[in-house]
């Protein structure tokens, strides 16, 4: 999320590695209670897509009834994956935060443009079968995973998006304002899931299976490179 204040502390870290695979996560929402994000232009640049204090909308529903401006959706969107690019990272695709990028037509056809015009991939568009433990029960996550990976297709590229973080004093403020099952005041509910997605990706058992060979781990490049950009297109859900 280039929008973000410490997106470079992620550049630096992804410089060391070199061979993973690296996404601009297109964001018009800022939904966490007390950490807030606005657009890379400025509030000024971009009135219709901020709220008065300059910061992203919280939610989804939020943006689509503001008075968003296609044109400067557009403008938003570019300036973000020009930081990532200007960043010195190899971007390889684009994905959506909260879906809200592609939650209209008319929002997902400038998704779809900014792709061609820097010859960029779309997570989702490669007919990935799709599937995310985020609204799993914390002590079900687990049980969902290793169920997900039971239930692949081996005849197409298979998507779980995790969510992953360490537990810390950080990541405990967090209050989603959005999802029930995220938003406490008394508990880090946040914290709470994605350390436990991020446990679940150390265990030795997914790590076995790793190693066993189970299935094969692809990046988007792979994919990329495998089908071609000019093959993309839609899933039939959105």
């Amino acid at each position: 999320m280039f929008a973000c204040p410490w997106y470079q502390e992620a550049v630096t870290v992804l410089k060391k590695f070199p061979h993973v695979s690296v996404g601009v996560h297109l964001v018009l929402n800022s939904e966490w209670k007390h950490y807030k994000w606005g657009p890379v232009l400025g509030k000024t640049a971009v009135p219709s897509l901020v709220d008065t204090n300059g910061f992203f909308l919280a939610s989804t529903e939020e943006f689509l009834k503001s008075n968003y401006k296609l044109e400067e959706v557009e403008k938003e969107l570019t300036a973000q994956i020009e930081r990532a690019r200007q960043s010195g990272l190899k971007i390889d695709y684009l994905d959506y935060h909260m879906w809200t990028a592609i939650s209209t037509p008319e929002l997902r056809a400038i998704v779809e443009k900014l792709a061609r015009k820097y010859s960029l991939g779309i997570s989702r568009y490669f007919g990935e079968s799709y599937q995310s433990l985020f609204a799993a029960p914390i002590g079900k996550k687990r049980e969902e995973f290793f169920k997900c990976l039971g239930a692949l297709q081996r005849d197409r590229v298979n998507l779980i998006v995790m969510h992953v973080a360490e537990n810390t004093r950080e990541m405990q403020a967090l209050i989603d304002m959005n999802d029930a099952d995220m938003h406490s005041e008394t508990s880090p509910l946040v914290a709470m899931h994605r350390s436990e997605e991020l446990s679940v990706l150390i265990s030795p058992q997914f790590l076995e299976k790793v190693k066993k060979k189970d299935f094969r781990l692809v990046t988007y490049k792979d994919v990329m490179e495998q089908s071609g950009l000019e093959h993309m297109k839609a899933p039939n859900d959105f």
